[in-house]
């Protein structure tokens, strides 16, 4: 049977010829590939103008210093970002039903489920490596002084950012409903009870009710998988524009130079 000949690459997509003194005037299909990757490419940049939003957050000066103290706000957002993925293949098993399901649901992930418990085990120790990384970049801003202005703002960004991980750390607790789930929660709740002034009402929020019953499962779900994901996804991308905006500050020991211009002026 004769053999088909292969389409013709079309026009915008065909490598341009080489250059003299390059090759033998021969265009390889990897030349063709590599120009339809371009091409896909500027199409797609001539309708959206991304390039430029990407030059501006990726090809910005970064004070002299940085060091791998820098990482830590990178890493816990890529920490976020692993929770966000490992979070999505469990909840297409899991389900909040606190009259067995739930449990069900996680012994079956972990025991059934192909790589399902290396995906929970991601999920689980990830929670605390996010929280353990959260307190060390804070830690940093602090000592190092980027909070100050006209860093303000993104300070207090931040501190929000903390408070809602602990919060997406202690709604993520109850999940599993196992008894130590059920009754650290209920013991959490009682703490919060005890704040003044709001502290009764955002018990009763968590808990869905005045006492712990069947809608609280569900409750705290809903916040862990939709509420504190989203309000979190939100921050990150205000706090990675200020950071972009502002730009980092120098480590503390370092000293600013004098321009040779005062240094004249002075003399």
């Amino acid at each position: 049977m004769p053999k088909l000949p292969a389409p013709p690459v079309p026009a915008p997509l065909k490598a341009p010829p080489a250059r003299p003194g390059e090759g033998n005037g021969k265009v390889a299909p990897v030349d063709h590939g590599r120009n339809a990757g371009v091409a896909v490419v500027d199409w797609v940049d001539e309708r959206t103008s991304l390039s430029g939003g990407a030059r501006w957050l990726m090809f910005r000066k970064v004070p002299k210093g940085t060091n791998w103290f820098y990482t830590l706000g990178s890493a816990t957002m890529f920490a976020f970002l692993s929770q966000a993925v490992t979070g999505v293949f469990l909840a297409m098993y899991y389900r909040p039903d606190p009259s067995g399901g739930a449990y069900e649901s996680i012994r079956h992930v972990t025991n059934e489920v192909f790589l399902g418990q290396f995906v929970r085990g991601m999920h689980k120790w990830g929670s605390s490596v996010m929280v353990i990384l959260v307190f060390l970049h804070m830690g940093r801003t602090f000592f190092f002084g980027a909070y100050k202005y006209p860093r303000e703002l993104n300070w207090v960004i931040g501190v929000v950012l903390l408070i809602l991980t602990m919060l997406m750390s202690f709604t993520g607790y109850l999940l599993p409903f196992d008894q130590r789930a059920y009754w650290a929660t209920i013991v959490g709740t009682n703490i919060n009870g005890t704040g003044p002034l709001l502290g009764p009402y955002l018990s009763d929020f968590l808990r869905a009710g005045p006492e712990f019953g069947a809608t609280t499962l569900s409750r705290f779900y809903a916040i862990h998988m939709l509420l504190v994901p989203g309000a979190i996804a939100a921050l990150i991308g205000a706090h990675l524009y200020l950071v972009t905006k502002l730009g980092t500050t120098a480590p503390p020991w370092l000293k600013a130079e004098k321009d040779p211009e005062l240094r004249k002026a002075e003399a």
